[in-house]
């Protein structure tokens, strides 16, 4: 076992020792050791239940005759970091995470591993940390939040975020946003939409390291329990027969998880997420991937924000799995990937079906026959920039305006709610990058009140920044190469004509080549804003959105 480095033999006596203050018993030293990745806190509310999952984890561990050893990693609520310094930490909080399970898990060198994650960066910082370990693992997210219910509507976390905006414009009274921010968020787990939290946790089982039911079983739910003893039970099944993440995360089985991404359309966030978790497997993904399976995969659920369904419905629909079970007809899935249920996705898929079709169309009623996310290339954006095209108004899928120009996503959420941005106009935030940030912020904060204000079918938004899952409207992220590297994003100015076209995956600055070499020559050279502490570290070393803003090699 690759546990004995730790524990066998006659030099390894002061080892056990220690694991004895702990109350380790010789029987539990001798069996397997699986550490469980517990990132249960009492900041995220899709955390703050975590320990049930972890104390159900570790009964199945100990039923299937190992021992479980608990250890902790941090995590960021983009939630409540959102709007302010910070939200720089967030994305940046993805290396550290996978860091920091990389040192936990070879200092202590574990037979096996369960992760428990549930939101943001938390669960791809431990799929990378996963696929960079390859040691046999599996993954139990702790689920998603209840919708919340207002008078005969649900509402979510978004609604609370759209309702500033609409009490800015004078749409809704104080009081009624109190009563709104009272009821969106009802319980603990993964805010409710397909937001980035549970597009993530639906990717991990699409990719094949979470069970059936991982993505979408409510964090309420007794069910939940169960797949987490069942998670704690199969680990030491996945250890017996040596099956690890890279064995299971092939290219076969990104391509299935990126299929799924575009036929639920889940949040932008993937495009960074899914490359830096195959980057780890020593696998490349190109952008023009996500465009290419896009246009083979019709998008057949619409969560919100797009849509007025959430999680706990896709789940009584059938979940992800009847949702790969309607698309891999369209040749889209790949049946012979393995999964961590010891089953091929297509055996997994046999009793797969879909109980409600107006939560998971049917193909012939998609929809858009194309996926959910779209990757946007030119002048403006010669490696790439994405857009979560399921959730923009058939009016601005097609759009040109003038530039509204912004350092910083402060200056661009003072005009929008100070009533300075007009129908046409497009806003532009740049020096938000992964970089320039440093740490890639989200725009949830200006998206929702440009929806709020009642904008989001008369003005886009385009930044080097990135985006909640919760965001929607026409705003366009990840533009690459970002401002602080001196993208051509950094050359526009206020006025500049922005021509988008996202059914044609074009993005153009319409301003010639003389003038933006003219802008060039006289374009400042880029200063950090900060310059101490762990992100001026990251500022170094993160590379650009378009390679999923993963650390230089």
């Amino acid at each position: 076992m690759r546990s004995d480095l730790m524990k066998k033999g006659l030099e390894r006596a002061p080892h056990r020792s220690l694991f004895k203050a702990m109350g380790y018993t010789d029987e539990e030293i001798a069996r397997p050791l699986i550490g469980v990745v517990n990132s249960a806190n009492e900041v995220v509310p899709g955390h703050v239940q975590l320990d049930l999952i972890t104390n159900a984890v570790k009964a199945g561990v100990r039923m299937a005759g190992g021992t479980p050893v608990e250890f902790p990693v941090i995590g960021v609520c983009d939630g409540i970091a959102m709007g302010h310094a910070g939200m720089k930490y967030s994305l940046a909080s993805r290396e550290l995470i996978a860091d920091s399970v990389e040192i936990m898990a070879t200092a202590h060198p574990f037979d096996g591993l369960v992760f428990i994650p549930n939101c943001d960066k938390i669960v791809p910082g431990m799929l990378m940390a996963a696929l960079r370990l390859n040691i046999p693992c599996i993954f139990i997210s702790g689920g998603p939040m209840l919708a919340g219910k207002l008078q005969d509507r649900q509402v979510d976390l978004i609604s609370v975020f759209e309702g500033v905006g609409s009490v800015k414009a004078g749409k809704m009274s104080a009081a009624g946003l109190k009563q709104l921010e009272d009821c969106a968020c009802p319980g603990c787990g993964s805010c409710s939409g397909m937001f980035t939290a549970n597009s993530m946790n639906c990717v991990t089982e699409a990719l094949g390291l979470g069970l059936p039911g991982n993505g979408t079983i409510p964090a309420v739910a007794a069910a939940r329990l169960r797949l987490a003893k069942q998670a704690g039970m199969k680990v030491m099944e996945l250890l017996k027969k040596n099956i690890r993440p890279r064995g299971i995360a092939t290219l076969a089985a990104f391509k299935n998880a990126i299929a799924v991404d575009m036929a639920l359309g889940c949040s932008t966030n993937t495009v960074l997420h899914i490359p830096a978790i195959a980057h780890e497997a020593g696998i490349r993904l190109d952008l023009n991937l996500f465009n290419r399976i896009s246009e083979k995969t019709p998008n057949i659920c619409k969560l919100s924000p797009a849509g007025h369904h959430h999680i706990e419905d896709l789940d009584a629909a059938g979940g992800i799995q009847a949702v790969m079970k309607v698309i891999s007809k369209l040749g889209v899935i790949d049946e012979k990937a393995e999964t961590v249920s010891g089953k091929t996705v297509g055996a997994n898929l046999r009793s797969a079906r879909v109980l409600n079709d107006d939560v998971i169309r049917p193909p012939s009623r998609a929809y858009s026959q194309r996926g959910g996310i779209a990757v946007l290339t030119g002048n403006l954006a010669p490696d790439g920039a994405v857009v979560k095209q399921s959730a923009v108004a058939d009016a601005m899928q097609v759009n040109e305006g003038r530039a509204r120009v912004f350092d910083s996503e402060d200056g661009a959420i003072e005009a929008i709610l100070g009533g300075k941005i007009k129908p046409g106009d497009i806003v532009v935030i740049r020096y938000e990058g992964p970089k320039g940030g440093p740490g890639m912020r989200e725009m949830l904060s200006p998206t929702s009140a440009i929806v709020g204000m009642g904008l989001d079918k008369s003005v886009a938004l385009l930044t080097d920044g990135r985006f909640s899952g919760g965001t929607q409207g026409a705003a366009i992220g990840h533009i690459s190469p970002e401002a602080a590297e001196g993208g051509p994003i950094a050359l526009v100015r206020e006025g500049d004509v922005i021509s988008i076209d996202i059914p044609a995956k074009k993005l153009q600055l319409k301003v010639s080549d003389t003038e933006l070499a003219r802008r060039r020559k006289a374009l400042k050279t880029w200063t950090p804003a900060i310059t101490t502490g762990y992100l001026a570290r990251y500022a170094k070393m993160v590379t650009s959105a378009s390679t999923g803003a993963i650390f230089r090699d």
